[in-house]
């Protein structure tokens, strides 16, 4: 089942009296279920994309598609609220709320919305990531590796359509990475989240099963792993 669609997205940044083109018309479709990587330079627009997808920002033109619902158009409220409960958001830096223990970091989607969690999605999550004894801690207390699985617990708590992870590894030590990206395979696998990861770094994205590669804000090829290539510039 589709639950993410792109169609013919652009998106172009004014600079004085000249344009940067950040994105040119991408096309993309990605399945429930799928662990997709988007690997590139810097400058190549994988950020960018990541952004739209994330309704942080908008294109240009043409659409992006969640679950039915046409992002592109929402305005900044309705926006806030949808990536809120439909888009997991991983980002290098944890953004953690220094002043909460890591429960109510994980919880704070579903307490802006007053909504109580499901105990036992809760515990399944946490028990996963390996955080289950931190729970009263404050994020200070706990290392960088831990910190990241409370940020990746935070954005599953909500069972968004899904996960978003812009270069999760990339402020971690190399035992910290594998692990990070073994989380993410684990929640990929047990709890069916679908999953688009941004990396610049090629082992990370190997670990994926599917591999888009942009350049100059363009997809230029889309391979599924086993060798089944989907798109070629």
């Amino acid at each position: 089942m589709e639950i993410l669609k792109c169609e013919e997205v652009r998106k172009v940044y004014s600079t004085g009296s000249s344009q940067v083109i950040a994105l040119d018309r991408i096309n993309l479709s990605v399945e429930k279920g799928e662990f997709t990587a988007i690997i590139g330079a810097s400058g190549s627009g994988k950020s960018t994309l990541l952004h739209i997808l994330g309704s942080v920002d908008q294109p240009s033109e043409g659409r992006v598609i969640i679950e039915g619902t046409d992002i592109s158009t929402l305005n900044r409220t309705r926006a806030a609220v949808f990536r809120r409960r439909k888009v997991g958001l991983v980002y290098q830096f944890y953004n953690l709320i220094p002043t909460l223990t890591i429960r109510k970091n994980i919880l704070m989607p579903l307490l802006l919305d007053k909504k109580k969690p499901n105990q036992d999605y809760f515990e399944r999550v946490v028990k996963a990531l390996g955080i289950a004894d931190k729970l009263e801690s404050l994020p200070n207390q706990l290392s960088g590796g831990q910190q990241q699985r409370a940020a990746i617990a935070r954005s599953l708590i909500y069972r968004p359509a899904i996960l978003l992870a812009d270069e999760p590894t990339g402020n971690l030590d190399q035992k910290n990475s594998r692990e990070i990206i073994d989380m993410l395979k684990l929640s990929n696998r047990n709890l069916e989240q679908t999953i688009v990861l941004i990396t610049h770094d090629e082992k990370v994205a190997l670990e994926a099963d599917r591999i888009i590669t942009m350049e100059d804000g363009r997809i230029i090829s889309d391979e599924k792993k086993g060798g089944s290539v989907l798109s070629v510039r």
